[in-house]
């Protein structure tokens, strides 16, 4: 390296290992190794799920991680699922918007039916709208429509902030959590 100082916009020092040059031709230390997923054991999720409260939002809670466990869909398509994609007697539920804006059926099982049947229940009680609405409180990261007043406000949401899939038991119960409160609001 020249003896020249490196320095940011700031004029602060810069370190030369951020340079593009610094690595040139050498191999990334991780070349040729694969990490194998570390996804929760069903003890877990059990788990997570016990902990929750039997009131709206524990139900709540319950029924998208059942159906992201047991269905398998994306965080943005399990929030916008709706009543009417919820099919119990075939045991499917249809994701109308999937990656790259396709339409599919994906299954699931009795127990999970049966574990998503408190929400169900309570969400017979709230306006029509998404399956996990939010309950109560202000939403984040949502566009309102204009509405007049007195009427329902319709919300899309700009950004849902996550995605991925059920990896590590912590951090998916906190990606829930914050996933529940950036989706949709019910009024």
């Amino acid at each position: 390296m020249s003896s020249v100082q490196l320095v940011d916009v700031a004029g602060r020092r810069r370190s030369p290992t951020t340079l593009p040059e610094f690595h040139a031709g050498r191999p990334p230390r991780n070349k040729g190794r694969s990490y194998a997923a570390d996804p929760p054991t069903v003890d877990e999720i059990v788990a997570v799920m016990r902990h929750a409260r039997q009131a709206r939002h524990g139900n709540r809670l319950n029924g998208l991680i059942v159906v992201l466990w047991r269905a398998g869909p994306r965080i943005h398509e399990a929030l916008s699922l709706t009543e009417t994609d919820l099919d119990q007697r075939r045991g499917s539920i249809l994701v109308k918007h999937g990656k790259g804006k396709r339409r599919r059926e994906v299954g699931m099982d009795a127990w999970a039916w049966t574990a998503l049947q408190p929400w169900l229940e309570q969400r017979a009680k709230l306006p029509v709208g998404p399956l996990f609405c939010v309950v109560v409180g202000p939403t984040r990261g949502l566009a309102w429509s204009p509405a007049p007043r007195g009427s329902s406000y319709i919300a899309r949401p700009s950004r849902l902030g996550c995605d991925g899939a059920l990896r590590h038991i912590s951090s998916a119960t906190r990606m829930l959590l914050s996933c529940c409160t950036r989706g949709y609001r019910c009024r």
